[in-house]
């Protein structure tokens, strides 16, 4: 049983990861190991571009068992999407691959939406 389990990569499969969990039921998926361009898990970051701020934001992430291709694709003038392929182990496309994600203090959060009033020094100089 070992020897065939070592011929399968299995993977986890999301149609809609929001950066923390699976809005439908999480499944895994599986493929065989043994060809050089499909050993990989497919993790796809979603972003669009946000014309206020003039940054590209993160929007949800699609996990899958798919061929992959490392890279960035521009989809539409404001839509990107970033894709990361692992091959290292079994179910390794847990959407981690994110760097734009990462967990704010409640603290924090509150200074990033009222911070506190800086006192102006005054101009000697006029």
């Amino acid at each position: 049983m070992r020897l065939f389990s070592l011929g399968i990569r299995r993977c986890y499969s999301c149609k809609h990861f929001d950066g923390e969990h699976c809005r439908h039921p999480m499944k895994n998926c599986w493929k065989f190991n043994w060809l050089p361009d499909n050993k990989s898990c497919s993790t796809e970051n979603f972003y669009f571009h946000d014309r206020d701020s003039g940054r590209y934001l993160f929007r949800y992430t699609i996990l899958s068992c798919k061929p992959c291709v490392g890279g960035v694709t521009k989809l539409y003038h404001d839509f990107h999407r970033e894709t990361f392929c692992c091959v290292n182990e079994n179910l390794c496309n847990d959407g981690s691959a994110n760097l734009d994600l990462g967990r704010v203090s409640l603290e924090e959060a509150r200074l990033i939406a009222d911070p506190p009033k800086v006192q102006e020094e005054p101009n000697y100089y006029e």
